[in-house]
């Protein structure tokens, strides 16, 4: 995908690829010169190469639904492209490839132009760079529950009355 493209895009919600195990809906938080960075409900911070991506979609209705407010000062790595930004998360529990049957899990412990090299269990995976779709660190935004307070003081509330029940 073209990075002129994205940057077009960039706090808008998108749609990255139509379909399949990858595909998500998610604000785009930034470009980069092999890689963007999507924020989605349910996987949290996701970075994806850019030579991967078939297409985005950005819906003329605002038909694309994303139940997350972004924090003011969200703090998620970046790096100048994808290579570096491994290396700033060397040491992190990562999964790579969302979905499918390449989807990976473990501590990222090595990465450089060729591959990547994860823990998982007893194992050294060497993942090849070039295969490597996307990859998120467990970066999450939690969803505002609404009623949270309301919740609490209803059940103080209730607290109270069986105390007095108890007296």
């Amino acid at each position: 995908m073209d990075r002129e493209l994205m940057n077009l895009h960039v706090g808008k919600t998108i749609r990255v690829d139509r379909g399949g195990p990858e595909s998500r809906i998610g604000k785009l938080l930034a470009v980069f010169e092999d890689y963007f960075v999507l924020l989605t409900e349910s996987d949290g911070v996701v970075y994806y190469k850019t030579n991967h991506i078939r297409s985005i979609t950005e819906s003329s209705k605002d038909s694309l639904k994303f139940g997350l407010k972004v924090p003011e000062k969200l703090d998620y790595k970046t790096a100048e492209n994808f290579h570096k930004l491994l290396e700033s998360i060397r040491f992190q529990w990562v999964k790579i490839n969302r979905g499918g049957a390449e989807s990976l899990e473990g501590v990222l412990s090595d990465a450089n132009k060729h591959y990547a090299s994860l823990i998982v269990k007893d194992e050294v995976v060497r993942f090849s760079m070039k295969h490597i779709r996307n990859i998120s660190y467990g970066l999450m935004v939690e969803k505002p529950h609404k009623g949270d307070s309301e919740n609490k003081q209803s059940d103080d509330e209730g607290k109270d009355k069986k105390n007095d029940d108890n007296e």
